[in-house]
């Protein structure tokens, strides 16, 4: 199994060799949500909310982290489409999960990657230690990669059973999640309808926890418990959705429909 996957990683690795778009996307957007989201926290500071360029920055990098994560799987599968490869993936000897487990390892370390980058630049052009967070930042970003091959999964399920006409969903579904998961602002802001469903989403204890930790130096572990605990659930539902599509996108012959249109 593992060697299907190291070959599928290396495969997905090898596409950014020669591919300077692709490298490029991994630093440029997330360089310019720095920069925009930046520029508005020095101006906040300036107008005198200081505590809220700490949280902007937070949730700026963090977000990140979930968005490339759904990317991951979402993106790069849909690439195998794109380029006419997803029957010659299904009809080699690779189960599905071992496609998604090579697409969840490579996102890992390219959220890595951009999110030591912001990191480092938010510390030189803002004056922001992320690192001020300690060890609270690992469970944090475990959290929010999981919830994201969550949320990758579901996008990618949908796309195989309705086709290409929603492929909008990659970019369309991260940022649906987004206000909802309380990323800039505390959860209490919400309407109060809605908060129970932001409470139903693991990302939201996660930029609770994030902005707790960032001003009083202490991760609060009931927050990530609740995180942890959610994800469990999303990810056991995202996995047994994208099965259940698969299986029907299979039996209906969608997957080769696809491909030809």
């Amino acid at each position: 199994m593992w060697s299907r996957i190291w070959a599928l990683m290396l495969r997905y690795t090898y596409l950014h060799r020669r591919s300077i778009p692709r490298v490029m996307e991994i630093f440029f957007w997330p360089l310019m949500n720095l920069l925009v989201w930046g520029f508005v926290t020095l101006y906040m500071r300036s107008v005198a909310v200081p505590g809220a360029v700490l949280f902007l920055l937070g949730g700026v990098i963090f977000w990140d982290i979930l968005y490339r994560s759904q990317q991951a799987i979402s993106l790069t599968i849909t690439e195998e489409l794109w380029v006419r490869n997803i029957i010659n993936l299904f009809v080699a000897p690779i189960r599905p999960g071992e496609i998604v487990a090579a697409a969840c390892i490579v996102g890992v370390f390219k959220a890595v990657i951009t999110t030591v980058f912001l990191t480092i630049l938010a510390f030189a052009l803002y004056d922001f230690n992320m690192a001020a967070m300690g060890l609270a930042l690992v469970p944090f970003f475990l959290n929010l990669l999981v919830f994201g091959w969550a949320v990758g999964m579901i996008t990618m399920a949908v796309i195989f059973r309705f086709g290409r006409a929603s492929e909008a969903l990659i970019w369309g579904v991260p940022f649906l999640i987004q206000p909802l998961s309380a990323v800039f602002y505390p959860l209490d802001v919400l309407p109060v309808w809605l908060q129970p469903v932001s409470l139903i989403l693991p990302s939201t204890y996660v930029f609770e926890g994030m902005r707790a930790a960032l001003d009083r130096g202490v991760a609060d572990t009931r927050l990530l418990a609740a995180a942890a605990s959610l994800n469990v659930l999303w990810l056991a539902g995202a996995a047994f959705f994208f099965a259940l599509m698969l299986k029907k996108v299979r039996e209906r012959g969608y997957l080769g429909r696809q491909v030809l249109d």
